[in-house]
């Protein structure tokens, strides 16, 4: 059962401005031009408008850049496959070929122009995550596929409208994960990312189609006049050196590592690798089993101090040159650990939100079994949870859980396809979902004579 989250203005992004000069690009003429040899190089001859939808910018910038360096006799039309200049196919010439190596020596990045770093600053402040802002409205409807109680959806509406972090804790299956990830989607709406990004002419690629996954764009407007070859008359108006992309919700769980919240500089390309955070930018950050990382939380914590507390981290180059990029997003951190054998209170006292998810009351159990055996068509059966409740999770004294109703549906579901009858809550087939599901329980409850 899924609800979508109700839409809000709130989340439509601003649309970065096309550049009208190289000046406006924050690029230098020889960074474009280098980009420009650098395409032909790796891809080949390519035509005018070939190159324009590599580089991502506007056709008049680029060929001002091909004139110079066909004037240079460094490139040179090989010939013509349309009218106007965006049909010349271009390629090296005469010297090109050692300018275009020696500028991937430097770096061996080829894609959209990227953007200066001071413009990244300023395009994530104007899209902030800071923006979201939830009513009860909202989020009973995003939750309203799970079974919480009317207080915790009072505790996790301050904590998402804060856009700051978000510390879930509780025993495994009741839906700490499923919480984060409703919340995650919360945050909809567009965000327009830059592919990639300049830092004293080093490149650090932002965009990861892992991460960030493509919105549909407006359809562009052409142009009233009438003037020029179509393909240039229905370029969108916005600075393509950006992606319009649903805003972002980045998973890490127990593989994560100190060195993933830093720079991934990559030798052989010359060029870096944004972080997970970096990544997050303008969405979700979600830590999922929050202490089982194989560095230890405090360290994982300490990291992160400068983050929480300015929303502004700290990232080195290889070459020792340190800048700060935006820390813009909601930062959710998951376990099933006790809380206090994580950290100390100062390094807790940085999470802004503690929440609680404790395991269901018999009611909210009840109702939780009622929706997954309409979800599978199983016929529902109060007598079958009391059957529960009474030889496994009082007998056998085993903790209910919100996943268990799901879980043990399945198993009867199971069941019955290999038996080849109808799945029912008869108390044969609760009995054997609950034998392979509390497996460990179940046999140490025999093997000690507990039972």
């Amino acid at each position: 059962m899924s609800h979508a989250a109700p839409s809000s203005d709130v989340f439509t992004a601003p649309q970065p401005p096309v550049p009208e000069t190289i000046d406006d690009t924050g690029l230098s003429p020889e960074a474009v031009s280098d980009l420009i040899l650098k395409t032909l190089y790796v891809q080949g001859a390519r035509t005018g408008k070939q190159l324009v939808d590599v580089i991502r910018l506007p056709f008049d910038m680029v060929d001002e850049r091909l004139l110079t360096l066909q004037q240079a006799r460094i490139v040179e039309v090989r010939r013509t496959t349309g009218a106007g200049r965006g049909g010349y196919v271009f390629d090296l010439a005469g010297e090109g070929r050692a300018r275009a190596r020696e500028a991937l020596e430097a770096s061996q990045y080829v894609g959209p122009a990227p953007i200066p770093l001071n413009a990244y600053r300023e395009w994530v402040d104007k899209q902030s995550i800071r923006n979201l802002r939830m009513n009860r409205e909202h989020l009973a409807a995003a939750f309203s596929e799970l079974v919480l109680a009317p207080e915790m959806i009072e505790a996790l509406g301050p904590a998402v409208n804060s856009a700051k972090s978000l510390f879930l804790y509780g025993a495994p299956g009741n839906g700490k994960t499923r919480i984060a990830e409703l919340i995650a989607r919360l945050a909809s709406g567009t965000f327009f990312l830059p592919y990639a990004v300049d830092i004293d002419g080093q490149i650090m690629a932002v965009y990861d189609p892992v991460h960030h996954k493509a919105a549909p764009e407006p359809e562009p407007e052409e142009d009233p006049s009438g003037e020029g070859p179509l393909w240039l008359r229905s370029v969108p108006d916005y600075d393509r050196r950006f992606v319009l992309v649903k805003r972002p919700v980045v998973i890490t769980g127990g593989e994560l590592t100190l060195d993933q919240l830093d720079l991934q500089y990559d030798r052989f390309t010359k060029m870096y690798q944004a972080p997970f955070q970096v990544k997050a930018n303008g969405g979700v950050l979600i830590v999922d089993d929050f202490g089982r990382q194989r560095v230890p939380p405090h360290e994982l914590l300490n990291r992160w101090i400068v983050p929480l507390e300015k929303r502004i981290d700290y990232l080195t180059l290889h070459t020792g040159v340190k800048f700060s990029v935006p820390f813009d997003c909601l930062l959710i951190l998951g376990t099933n650990l006790d809380p206090k054998d994580l950290v100390d209170e100062a390094f807790m006292r940085r999470i802004h939100y503690k929440i609680h998810v404790p395991s269901p009351e018999r009611s909210q159990f009840d109702e939780i079994f009622r929706r997954c055996c309409a979800d599978r068509g199983i016929e529902h059966s109060d007598e079958a949870v009391e059957y529960l409740y009474r030889e496994y999770y009082g007998r056998l004294q085993l903790e209910p859980r919100a996943c268990h109703p799901r879980d043990l549906l399945d198993h009867i579901c199971d069941e019955a396809r290999f038996e080849q009858v109808e799945a029912t809550l008869s108390t044969d087939l609760i009995d054997r979902a609950c034998g392979s599901y509390f497996l460990n329980d179940l046999n140490d409850a025999a093997e000690f004579g507990t039972t």
